[in-house]
């Protein structure tokens, strides 16, 4: 029964993707929900690796004195027990409401082969022996958990094992005399196995599959910059027909994290069922993604002349702006020009039904470049944009792509006299839409991973987009080793 080890670990919750902890807080990030027809399949598979390695487990030796009549007593011996076939024909794993998952096994055999040893007086006998053990049944009830680091944990909250038949066919010079007393030998047999199954499983848990759920992530680097916190945020909620999973979903500065002003909105989900997991991803995990790169100046740009086309009407030098702008060009003749650009605040995505958008403020401040290395201040513009965003996720990540639409520009503030912005919008929009653009779009393009744990793959994904909320649907795929 030592397959059992082996054989929960990766699969009884291969797919459930993370635990929780027994305390309530703010509102998730992110909310996974794993459907009835997720954990039918974590029950296919663990029945599939838990038959294989049936096969592959050595049964320890059995010994023991009986009293036969007539007879009188004699000392038995079963030695080099090895299993020859099983078949496991049914499993199950549940939710338990308040906490956590039941999983079973039923109806299913075991073959053993083994030699055997009889001594009576001064006889010694020997031959081999078939075993069949059959109605085997298990009911496990594991409570799921969270350390106080926010990893998952798992433990057993209730084990029983059940034999319905144990049965001996002996042969080999006088098996005749083992098949005397086969039934108390059946009888021993079949009660030290059910207390060995439960046995094996309560060792099983913490020394493997709690390894195995410690391969969740609870917190995964984006980029250089960037990190991503999956940690836990309060107990499962189980019902009769799926498992919810709540996360923090927060992406943070790796340098200095610093606290989120705001929270994650209360999400309401649609009732889906068709695929095995499903991840609700608030507009809060976009969101901090944005203020904490906002944070650290991700956004931020400067123009300067020769980074303008060299076909461009306008150029970035105070002799350029002459003909719209002539105090400027009075007041620093020949004088190069650079423009500093940063966002007014961190950019946030408006999900609704259907569509995702943005509408970005920036503001750009031009500065003289003066001889002396100085940076002169002389006028301030604004911009407005507005953006839509496509979201799209594969086997593993999310990934993006935005759609800017053109700027518009406006002077705030100058120290030069009023003067049309029109070339100045110009110049703006080719940076903007094929630089600054861009880069967000080469980083949104590498994604960001969703909270798998080990040798799992999503596959046949459906996207949703709702207030507040993506809705992203999938099957699993346990890849086994």
């Amino acid at each position: 029964m030592g397959a059992l080890a082996g054989a929960l670990p990766s699969l009884l919750l291969g797919v459930l993707l993370m635990s929780a902890p027994e305390t309530l807080g703010d509102n998730p990030g992110l909310v996974v929900r794993i459907t009835n027809k997720g954990l039918e399949y974590v029950a296919r598979e663990g029945l599939v690796a838990l038959q294989n390695k049936l096969h592959k487990i050595t049964l320890p030796d059995f010994t023991g004195d009986v009293n036969i009549k007539h007879v009188g007593s004699g000392h038995y011996e079963l030695y080099s027990l090895e299993v020859h076939s099983c078949e496991l024909l049914g499993s199950a794993l549940t939710p338990l409401p308040g906490q956590g998952l039941h999983f079973s096994i039923s109806d299913s055999f075991i073959r053993v082969k083994g030699k055997w040893k009889v001594r009576k007086w001064k006889l010694k006998l020997q031959g081999s022996f078939d075993l069949k053990v059959e109605g085997i049944t298990i009911s496990v009830n594991l409570l799921l958990g969270s350390e106080p680091s926010g990893r998952p944990k798992v433990a057993v909250s209730s084990c029983s094992s059940h034999i319905r038949d144990v049965e001996t066919h002996v042969s080999g010079d006088l098996g005749w005399l083992l098949n005397l007393f086969h039934s108390q030998i059946e009888s021993k047999f079949q009660r030290m196995l059910e207390s060995k199954i439960c046995e094996k499983i309560e060792d099983s848990v913490p020394s493997d599959l709690q390894p195995y759920l410690q391969t969740l992530p609870v917190t995964t680097e984006i980029d250089d910059f960037m990190g991503i916190d999956y940690s836990l945020t309060e107990a499962p909620r189980a019902t009769a027909q799926m498992l919810e999973v709540m996360l923090k979903g927060e992406i943070f500065s790796r340098d200095h994290r610093s606290p989120v002003a705001f929270l994650a909105p209360v999400m309401s989900l649609p009732e889906e069922h068709s695929r095995m997991v499903y991840f609700a991803i608030s507009d809060y995990a976009f969101n901090t993604a944005s203020l904490a790169y906002h944070e650290v100046g991700y956004l931020n740009f400067s123009i300067t002349d020769d980074m303008v086309p060299p076909n461009s009407n306008l150029r970035l030098t105070t002799k350029s702006f002459r003909a719209f702008a002539p105090r400027l060009a009075r007041k620093y003749p020949n004088m190069n020009l650079e423009l500093q650009g940063a966002m007014v605040s961190a950019p946030s995505l408006n999900f609704s039904p259907g569509n995702i958008s943005s509408a970005p403020q920036m503001e750009v401040e031009a500065f003289v470049l003066l001889p002396n290395s100085i940076r002169e201040p002389v006028f301030r513009l604004g911009v407005a944009t507005n953006v839509s965003a496509t979201l799209t996720f594969n086997t593993s990540k999310i990934t993006g792509f935005l759609e800017p639409r053109k700027i518009q520009v406006e002077l705030k503030e100058s120290k030069v006299g009023v003067f049309s912005v029109e070339m100045l919008e110009a110049l703006l929009n080719y940076y903007i839409l094929n630089t600054l653009y861009p880069k967000v779009n080469d980083k949104l393009e590498k994604g960001f991973p969703l909270p798998l744990l080990k040798q799992i793959e999503l596959y046949d994904p459906v996207l949703q987009i709702h207030k507040d909320f993506l809705f992203l649907g999938a099957n699993v795929q346990y890849l086994r080793v």
